[in-house]
């Protein structure tokens, strides 16, 4: 019999792209740098985050507002969740009309020197960021404006030898880091440690994320 290896304990992490992303996108950076420039209007009043210089936060109804690029996105994303959702629950489609989704949504202008620490996303169970705008990537800065996955088997590098200090994918060290391009929709779970490396474009990094919890009527 063959040697039989299994990825036990393994972390979901979703990938989406929207069709038609460009002109989208184009809608959706004109509007939400329009609602930054308005300041505390749409800024976030109460962060759970240390807001970092560099680093505009809205408020968290993003995707309650009628414009057809923000309804347009919305739809993306919960069609893109939904079947990470019912694949890796085996929901039947009965079973996904009686999901009830609520969520958090805002949006991150990022400039030169922003960034988000390391944190989690308690009392949800699916989180979600979708791009933009990726803003530029310097040459002498390759990990400019990255978003950075952590390794949650926090025992898994305490004891490292040549039995085990090159382990392949999905049963690595360390951390799995993403560099968004406009379009790219990433989901996984909330309770999964990221963070965003500061940014040193001259542009902008224009990003959406959500949180969600779910009911069964």
């Amino acid at each position: 019999m063959p040697l039989e290896i299994n990825p036990v304990f393994a972390v979901p992490l979703g990938q989406d792209t929207l069709p038609d992303a460009q002109s989208v996108n184009a809608e959706l950076k004109a509007l939400l740098l329009a609602r930054e420039s308005e300041g505390g209007r749409y800024a976030n009043p109460n962060p759970s985050l240390k807001q970092h210089q560099g680093v505009f936060e809205s408020d968290f109804n993003l995707f309650s507002w009628p414009e057809p690029c923000v309804q347009r996105l919305r739809q993306f994303c919960w069609s893109a969740l939904g079947k990470l959702i019912q694949d890796l629950n085996g929901y039947s489609a009965e079973d996904m009309q009686r999901l009830q989704i609520f969520s958090h949504t805002w949006f991150h202008v990022t400039r030169n020197g922003g960034f988000t620490i390391m944190h989690t996303h308690p009392m949800a169970s699916w989180s979600g960021v979708y791009c933009v705008a990726a803003g530029e990537t310097p040459a002498d800065r390759p990990e400019s404006g990255i978003l950075r996955f952590h390794n949650p088997h926090h025992y898994s590098n305490y004891f490292l030898d040549p039995g085990n200090a090159r382990l392949r994918a999905p049963y690595h060290h360390g951390t799995w880091s993403v560099r968004f391009e406009g379009g790219q929709l990433v989901l996984f779970p909330s309770w999964l440690q990221h963070e965003v490396m500061p940014f040193y474009g001259n542009d902008e990094r224009i990003t959406i994320a959500f949180n969600c919890w779910f009911g069964m009527k």
